[in-house]
């Protein structure tokens, strides 16, 4: 069994009710140029289990077969667990039951409606899947003619619909190569949020955690396209199998695990999936003592990394390389424990509240490790976050201060860790309103960060604002990629070709997020801003009064309201937004006056803002509603001190 000369060889593994059925598949399999082994075949006097141990070591593939009674079946089980952790398992269901848990990640080929058929296309499915698991090539049978599928006319009328939708879409959503599904890099992986199977859902911020340091140290390593956290953490509950799962995320493999955590010591079960075929490529278990965790993450990401690299990109640099970097790690579990609850607490993004308990969590790590450089940049991002969305304007500027104090000491720590020099960039552009200082943090950021899809953003919108739009165009193309189910990304997207002024184009991105998220903030103003752009102001009224955050729809209907000659209506949303967001929205309420042909009035109120650190400022070199001011002297010596050249 297994010999160079012979074909490949399965072991069939299946319950004892389900004898006729795995006879018949035993007989298409064999029909289809594999040599099958199963318990009938044991010679006699031979010991069982002996005999058993013996077919499941030497097998090219395990196919387990999964129903009613083989989920309760000890011998399936450990049989199925056998080619699981040789990284040959190919799972099928014969009635259409779902694989026990341990088993969910990985693609069963439904036999539920098969009938017997050796050239049925479910045949032909376990004999690709043998061979994905290093099997080889099955012999040679006769051409055997497959009727042809029949279309559905809803099914045609779907793909008619969704082909007129893309060319409705607008020439940006293709231009930063947003077709959904495609081909996937050869390297090209996502980390799925790890099942927590501790018994508590209050451990969920560990397992998550886990594996978002593995997709961190993973994406270190340029030999690989890993998938944004975002947009893999969408597959959490596993309500898809892992081919839907890869096409639409776009990647090649998924890494897929869970976490056991018990007192002081953790079981990680980690599988490198194949998202074409949805079978296993590699398999492992490890029990650690939890001082230990650093070490099985490190392994973890290790292993595969080499894995993917050797296989399929074998001319690149050493793919222990940049794995072997813990640039921004602690190595005590106490701060990585506090850093994780924060990420938690911090992605969340509820309120002020959830925002200084992240904070928090982040001083707790610090104090902990003070070396810790990822906790000190999550730490900056989150004072940046309090500072722009809940401080009071009397102490915007400490926060700010004390944010990018904290994106420094990072960096000082962890010289090339990315996220920190991205992290400084933002804080100066977006805290100190100095565009000069954030270019050098956010050049070093996009050469440390090339597949980290945030720092790719951060640096697009930065180059957008700044006028660079070729640097904001290629890192954008290079982030959504690796994001693509992301509705942020998409907005930001978005916001890059509104600031170029391709107003058109500018729709489609956010329409986009705002599929994937119908209540996200900012995507309706936006579409509103370009509409009133290109003279469709009762579209861009329509889009202000559907968006969800005050600021920006009273001020979209201020400036809409008076295009469309209604003064009364203008002045209400102006004096709405004045005594209800006050000190806070002096940015906004320079744009309606610019708008309004009250310049002086305006340029006093981006005074007034630049004094008291509005972020909003951030916008001013390229906003098309600043236009009227755009040849009065003291506009020009405003940009001059936020840095803008």
């Amino acid at each position: 069994m297994g010999d160079a000369d012979s074909r490949p060889t399965v072991f069939l593994s299946y319950a004892r009710t389900d004898r006729d059925q795995a006879a018949r598949l035993a007989a298409a399999l064999e029909a289809a140029g594999l040599d099958v082994w199963w318990d009938t075949l044991i010679e006699g006097g031979a010991a069982f289990a002996k005999s058993i141990e013996r077919s499941l070591e030497t097998c090219d593939a395990v196919v387990a077969c999964w129903s009613r009674s083989a989920v309760a079946s000890d011998w399936v089980l450990d049989e199925a667990g056998r080619g699981r952790d040789l990284r040959k398992l190919v799972p099928v269901t014969l009635d259409g039951t779902e694989p026990p848990l341990g088993f969910r990640q990985y693609h069963a080929v439904d036999l539920s409606r098969w009938r017997s058929d050796p050239a049925a296309v479910e045949i032909a499915a376990i004999v690709r899947g043998v061979a994905a698991t290093g099997g080889r090539s099955a012999a040679p049978r006769p051409p055997q003619v497959v009727p042809r599928a029949r279309v559905s006319r809803r099914r045609v009328l779907a793909v008619a619909g969704g082909v007129a939708a893309a060319a409705a879409a607008g020439a940006a959503f293709w231009r930063f190569g947003q077709t959904r599904g495609g081909a996937a890099g050869t390297t090209s992986v996502a980390v799925l949020p790890f099942a927590n199977l501790s018994g508590s859902a209050e451990q969920d911020y560990f397992s998550d955690g886990l594996s978002e340091e593995l997709r961190a140290t993973l994406a270190r390593n340029g030999s690989l396209q890993v998938m944004a956290q975002a947009s893999s953490r969408q597959f959490r509950e596993r309500g898809e199998d892992a081919v839907t799962i890869a096409d639409k995320l776009g990647v090649k493999f998924l890494l897929d695990g869970s976490v056991r955590r018990a007192g002081n010591s953790v079981r990680v079960t980690a599988d490198v999936i194949d998202g074409e075929t949805g079978f296993s490529r590699w398999s492992q278990t490890f029990d650690r003592a939890l001082s230990d965790i650093f070490a099985v993450q490190s392994e973890i990401a290790g292993t595969v990394a080499q894995a993917l690299i050797t296989r399929f990109a074998p001319d690149s640099a050493d793919p222990g390389e940049v794995i072997r970097s813990t640039a921004g790690g602690t190595g005590v579990l106490e701060a990585f424990d506090a850093y994780l609850r924060g990420r938690a607490l911090y992605d969340l993004s509820a309120d002020e509240a959830s925002e200084r308990a992240a904070l928090t969590q982040f001083d707790a790590a610090i104090a902990a490790d003070p070396d810790y450089a990822a906790a000190h940049a999550a730490r900056a991002r989150t004072l940046t976050a309090i500072a722009n969305q809940y401080g009071g304007v009397k102490e915007i500027a400490a926060l700010q201060d004390a944010a990018i104090a904290a994106a420094r000491r990072a960096i000082e720590i962890a010289p090339d860790l990315a996220d920190a020099h991205s992290t400084l960039g933002f804080t100066l552009f977006q805290g100190r309103l100095d565009a000069l200082a954030a270019r050098a943090p956010f050049e070093r950021s996009r050469e440390l960060g090339r597949g980290e899809a945030t720092v790719l953003a951060r640096f697009a919108q930065y180059s957008a604002r700044c006028g660079r739009h070729r640097d904001a165009g290629d890192a954008m193309r290079r982030a959504l990629p690796l994001d693509r189910l992301n509705p942020l990304i998409h907005r930001a997207a978005g916001s890059i070709e509104y600031a170029a002024r391709r107003w058109e184009d500018s729709i489609a991105p956010a329409r986009q997020a705002l599929t994937m998220n119908p209540r996200l903030s900012r995507a309706h103003a936006a579409i509103g801003d370009a509409c009133m752009m290109m003279g469709r102001n009762d579209d861009a009224r329509a889009e202000y009064l559907a968006e969800p955050v005050d600021d920006f729809r009273l001020t979209g209907l201020a400036l809409v309201e008076h295009r469309r000659d209604d003064v009364p209506a203008a002045e209400a949303a102006m004096n709405r937004l004045v005594a209800e967001l006050g000190d806070r929205v002096l940015y906004q309420q320079g744009q309606i006056l610019a708008q309004w042909g009250k310049g002086d009035e305006a340029l006093a109120k981006l005074e007034q803002a630049l004094a008291l650190g509005d972020s909003g400022l951030v916008y001013a070199r390229n906003d098309p509603f600043l236009d009227p001011l755009r040849g009065d002297t003291r506009f020009t010596k405003l940009l001059d001190r936020l840095g803008f050249d």
